[in-house]
């Protein structure tokens, strides 16, 4: 869904979405819908602003993933609320380094005619999932040497402790 700059100068647009798994493509592989987005809210126009747009409604569905720790899928609900602001590129500073205050960090930058709604919930759902992407805090992960996933079972391998500050002396 595209909202574009002469829509909005007329009207604010109310959208009520469905996305199906596969239609917002995510920067990491590993990360996908396991079912569809439900997405409602509205996108204005601001007043008295160099094209600047707020979109701002509520977005819930399911995401899959890998553990980060057993590599196994798991599951994370999504169910927020957004609010996001996007100027045009056009008037970012041409300078490398500015200063900018709290309120203008919240600002985020569009190219073009307008804004898609897609993008807008991409960076929201990244921005809402964990850093630590684990099926649960229990996860044991897998064996570094067999890469058994300890969840299913135990391995046979050694776990010698081994100092590496001293590994050099084995040799001697």
């Amino acid at each position: 869904m595209f909202f574009s700059i002469q829509d909005l100068e007329r009207r604010k647009i109310h959208f009520d979405t469905t996305f199906a798994p596969g239609e917002i493509q995510f920067l990491e592989d590993n990360l996908r819908q396991s079912g569809a987005l439900a997405v409602n809210g509205t996108a204005e126009l601001l007043v008295d602003t160099l094209g600047e747009i707020r979109v701002r409604g509520r977005v819930s569905g399911q995401m899959e993933t890998e553990c980060n720790r057993c590599l196994d899928p798991t599951f994370y609900q999504v169910d927020s609320s957004f609010d996001a602001y996007y100027r045009s590129a056009e008037t970012a500073p041409e300078d490398d380094e500015v200063r900018i205050d709290a309120g203008e960090a919240e600002i985020a930058f569009y190219e073009g005619e307008g804004v898609r709604l897609e993008d807008v919930l991409r960076d929201h759902i990244l921005l809402q999932l964990p850093m630590q992407l684990i099926c649960s805090e229990a996860c044991k992960g897998i064996c570094p040497h067999c890469g058994q996933n300890l969840n299913k079972g135990s391995c046979d391998c050694r776990r010698e402790m081994v100092d590496e500050r001293w590994s050099a002396l084995k040799n001697l």
